[in-house]
């Protein structure tokens, strides 16, 4: 076993470090009071490569594996929660999907315009009553009528919605052919009948625009078809799969920048005559945070790498992010602790890295839709140990 990160990685993670730092840990709070992302630091992105991490070089992206974009993405998350979100939806929902399964033509037509900056992609599954049970709930239609698909319904919080020049959209195509009657398509922004509605008022992760879309008779061509029929569940499944470890390496970004802000903190707050990282009940806090971030950081890894090795990943997906979310949203909790009263207040950035670390438990399948997963995978495993009847 190897767990260390190869010369090429360092650097790529100093370089992603350095930007971070310098564009937008300056800025995450005016990100936050204003819900508004720094489109500057966005165009920068993209002369850095950080906005096509999933498409592949010979259409203009940097093509980087799991393990490199895990790494980004943390350090994004470092710094300023809502960029992170956004950006790793912009990637591995928006455009990971056309990548996967998108014709030559969808390829050369909409990734320019995902990597000029201008705009980040987006991915529509969610509806008002289809969160969870995307297999039961999920009804927005789509029906072929001459050359075209007719696309009727609602999605909600649908991130990058008001800021993606196309969105990829789950839809029912075959009402009869359950799992199978799933299919994905490419709608652009300004297609008639489409409306995006205002963004969503949020507990955190203000910056990051969340969506609620409404399909009234919205006509797409044939060839905005994304991949094959009936295909849409499956490609929504690996997604997710690798959309978890993305959230999983933000996760592990907040939790890592509450911790260094309570670190610094309890080196310079001072009580009972002595700074209080000299107190055992602060050191056990700073103890278990900096114990329990590695051991995330390493499971987010793995997941990363069994991606990268075409292993069945999955199960680990799922475990790393139930893992690196929960311990993110305490760490966060112990950091507001040890800056006490300052910590509640906005003064201080572990106040809004709590509010931005929630999400992290709900989007991309809730922690108990993680320990479905996961719970359902150990349990097939262990069916097939048993002895065979007879």
């Amino acid at each position: 076993m190897d767990f260390e990160l190869t010369h090429e990685q360092r650097m790529f993670q100093r370089i992603v470090r350095d930007f971070c730092d310098a564009e937008l840990k300056p800025y995450a709070a005016e990100v936050d009071e204003t819900g508004k992302l720094r489109t500057e630091a966005i165009r920068k992105m993209a002369d850095l490569g950080l906005l096509g991490l999933a498409i592949p070089e010979e259409y203009g992206g940097t093509g980087m594996d799991m393990l490199g974009t895990a790494l980004a993405l943390e350090e994004v998350g470092r710094t300023c929660g809502s960029t992170a979100l956004s950006v790793a939806a912009h990637n591995g929902l928006g455009c990971a999907p056309i990548a996967n399964w998108g014709t030559k033509e969808q390829k050369e037509k909409y990734f320019p315009r995902l990597l000029s900056g201008e705009g980040l992609g987006a991915l529509a599954l969610t509806e008002p009553n289809a969160g969870s049970d995307l297999a039961g709930g999920v009804q927005t239609t789509a029906v072929k009528e001459g050359d075209s698909w007719i696309i009727d319904g609602n999605k909600a919080w649908i991130t990058n919605a008001g800021i993606a020049p196309v969105m990829t959209v789950l839809l029912r195509t075959n009402r009869e052919a359950g799992t199978g009657g799933f299919s994905m398509m490419l709608v652009e922004s300004g297609t008639e009948g489409l409306n995006i509605h205002a963004p969503e008022k949020k507990m955190g992760l203000k910056g990051s625009p969340t969506h609620m879309l409404s399909f009234d008779n919205v006509r797409v061509p044939l060839d905005n078809l994304l991949g094959a029929e009936g295909a849409g569940f499956r490609q929504t499944m690996a997604t997710l799969d690798s959309g978890r470890i993305g959230i999983g390496a933000i996760s592990i970004g907040l939790a890592q920048g509450a911790f260094e802000e309570a670190l610094k903190y309890a080196q310079l707050r001072r009580a009972f005559g002595k700074p209080i990282s000299e107190h055992q009940a602060i050191q056990w806090m700073i103890a278990d945070a900096a114990t329990e971030i590695e051991a995330s950081r390493l499971m987010v890894f793995k997941a990363a790498w069994m991606k990268d090795q075409d292993k069945d990943y999955t199960k680990m997906a799922a475990m790393a992010k139930l893992m690196a979310s929960e311990m993110a949203e305490k760490v966060a909790r112990n950091a507001i602790q040890i800056h006490g009263s300052y910590g509640y207040s906005r003064e201080f950035p572990v106040e809004r890295i709590y509010r931005d670390q929630r999400l992290m438990t709900i989007g991309e399948g809730t922690s108990e839709i993680q320990r479905m997963v996961i719970a359902r995978r150990v349990l097939k495993d262990a069916e097939a140990l048993l002895p065979t009847p007879g």
